[in-house]
């Protein structure tokens, strides 16, 4: 059993953004978040296409408001980084749309970024 819990870290807007969303989407998110930070996967969770192996997966779940994602990285050893909560506007298939897949890589370089200053303990918390 892994007793050893990352840190969360949040990118940009995700927590606040995350905060926005439906009570219940955000229980369901946490949980999931939860499973992830003991190094498991949530039954939910599935790989995020488009960035090259398993390391971005996402959590997605139905409320009567619409459909919700949360997208994270575990490709980091220092912490779970989450780096998008957004409602999927869009009615036409499943895909992510663009814009949001622009904000994930770009956080992901942050995350990328956050994660080497852990690591070389330059951080000043």
């Amino acid at each position: 059993m892994n007793t050893h819990e990352k840190p969360l870290v949040w990118i940009g807007g995700s927590k606040k953004d995350l905060m926005a969303l439906p009570a219940n989407v955000r229980k369901f998110f946490g949980h999931a978040l939860d499973f992830a930070q003991r190094g498991e996967q949530h039954d939910a969770a599935k790989v995020l296409k488009g960035f090259g192996g398993a390391s971005v997966l996402e959590v997605i779940e139905d409320d009567i408001g619409g459909t919700y994602r949360a997208v994270y990285t575990v490709k980091f050893e220092e912490a779970l980084f989450v780096l998008h909560c957004f409602q999927k506007k869009s009615k036409s298939g499943i895909a992510t749309p663009k814009k949001d897949m622009d904000i994930i890589q770009a956080r992901l370089k942050v995350a990328e970024a956050i994660a080497k200053e852990l690591r070389n303990g330059k951080t000043n918390n």
